[in-house]
């Protein structure tokens, strides 16, 4: 004698789909777009940021990455790029950038 439970095959396609989208949530938090690179940012708790290229023509954050190599030398601690000053003064400054 066979037993039919459609609710119970559902439930694990709705599983499977759930998991997918974690799979692909934690693929998106460490893909990098092209054209863009990681930076991290924080004097205490480094926070990632995601920044353009084109910030790497910009004199001023040229002076960040001088701050950084001063600091850290080509050793950095979270495995990318570390720029040691608040995350305000950070903030700030990238945004200044974007109205450019």
């Amino acid at each position: 004698m066979a037993f039919r439970l459609p609710g119970i095959l559902h439930g694990k396609k709705t599983l499977r789909r759930s998991l997918s989208g974690v799979k692909e949530a934690s693929l998106k938090s460490t893909t990098i777009p092209k054209g863009y690179f990681a930076v991290y940012v924080g004097e205490d708790q480094k926070k990632r940021y995601i920044v353009p290229l084109s910030y790497l023509n910009e004199p001023a954050f040229q002076e960040l990455l001088s701050m950084a190599e001063k600091e850290f030398g080509y050793d950095h601690p979270m495995g990318g790029l570390t720029i040691p000053c608040r995350e305000d003064f950070f903030i700030d400054l990238t945004s200044q950038l974007n109205g450019l």
